[in-house]
Formats: C-alpha cells, sequence, structure tokens
C-alpha cells in the first residue's frame, strides 16, 4: 500500500477513511488585492468598535466612513501644502516645511473601492452601502483637487489617443512584387 496514507486507511478502516478525507485542504494563498481588502475590512471594524460608543457595522453611515478617512490622514506620508505656506503649488520644494502629512488621494481612493467590495460581500446591499454613498465620492474630490493644487500639479483627464489609419504615401516608391515586369531599362 501507499506510504503517504495512514494505517487504518490503507486496511480500509471506515472509521480513519473518514476522517483522512474530512481534513480541512491547505487553502490557496489569497491574492494581494485580497489581503489588503480583508486587511482593510478589519481595520474598519476596528475603527468602529474603538468609537465611543461602538458602533455596530449595521448602523455604519457615510459620517462614520469620512471620520475613518479623516482619522487616517494621521498616518499618511504624503506632504500636503497649507495655503499660507511659501511652498504651495510647487512640485519640488527646495526646502522642508512644516505642512502636515496626509494620506495619498490615490490610496484613499483604492481604500474606499477595496471597502466598498468588502462590504457587499459581508451580506451588505449595493443600495445600503456606506462606501458608495454620494458624500465619499465629493470628499475624495476635494481631497484629490486640494491635494492637486498644493502640489502645483493638477489632475487632467488623460485624452484618448484616436486612431488613425495610415494612408501609403503616393509620393514614395513602391515595391514590386516579382509578377510585375521589371521596367524596360533593367531588362537586357
Amino acid at each position: 500500500m501507499s506510504g503517504d496514507m495512514p494505517r487504518d486507511y490503507a486496511e480500509g478502516s471506515s472509521r480513519s477513511s473518514a476522517n483522512y478525507l474530512n481534513q480541512p485542504q491547505p487553502t490557496p494563498p489569497l491574492s494581494r488585492y485580497e489581503s489588503q481588502k480583508r486587511r482593510d475590512w478589519n481595520t474598519f471594524g476596528q475603527y468602529l468598535k474603538n468609537q465611543r460608543p461602538p458602533v455596530a457595522l449595521s448602523h455604519c453611515n457615510c459620517n462614520h466612513v469620512l471620520d475613518f478617512l479623516r482619522y487616517l490622514d494621521q498616518f499618511g506620508k504624503t506632504k500636503v501644502h497649507l495655503h499660507g505656506c511659501i511652498f504651495f503649488g510647487q512640485p519640488d520644494p527646495p526646502a522642508p516645511c512644516t505642512c502636515p502629512h496626509r494620506q495619498a488621494w490615490g490610496s484613499l481612493d483604492a481604500l474606499i473601492g477595496r471597502l466598498r467590495a468588502a462590504y457587499e460581500e459581508h451580506g451588505g446591499s449595493p443600495e445600503t452601502n456606506p462606501f458608495g454613498n454620494g458624500a465619499i465620492r465629493v470628499y475624495l474630490r476635494e481631497v484629490k483637487d486640494c491635494q492637486a493644487k498644493a502640489r502645483g500639479i493638477p489632475y487632467r483627464k488623460k485624452k484618448k489617443k484616436q486612431k488613425t489609419q495610415i494612408k501609403p504615401n503616393v509620393d514614395e516608391p513602391q515595391p514590386m512584387s516579382s509578377s510585375k515586369q521589371q521596367p524596360s531599362s533593367l531588362a537586357a
């Protein structure tokens, strides 16, 4: 019999074979996105539990999400110059300043996308999803515009390149195929 199977299973014991077959199979590792989504969901859940009084997920609304996004700013690494700063609007300031660090707009946007998906995966309906609320989109747009102005680099939508067909240039000589006759000057 096979050396990989337990002895009872190899001998046909029904008790042992049921245990062997019912053992949990190792699950494949989560993708980077799925791991991050799980971490974000757990972090948001912990944030709600730490509120005074604690907030149940079923009572969570867009105001809790906005408070969570503002809370995360203290852990940000993106320098956002204030209006009074001499470096406001300069993409590469020549010296350090005392302006605060914030979460980058792109990070917040991605976070909201992951939390929105996680909410629905955990049984929430798309209609009541606090992460899909219009107030969240407005907040993200304001953060994006504020950070763009502070850095002096406005965000612009990229224009789609239109496909242009390449037309043959009539001035260029066209290569001859072997089936055509060569010019008489080359014929000998």
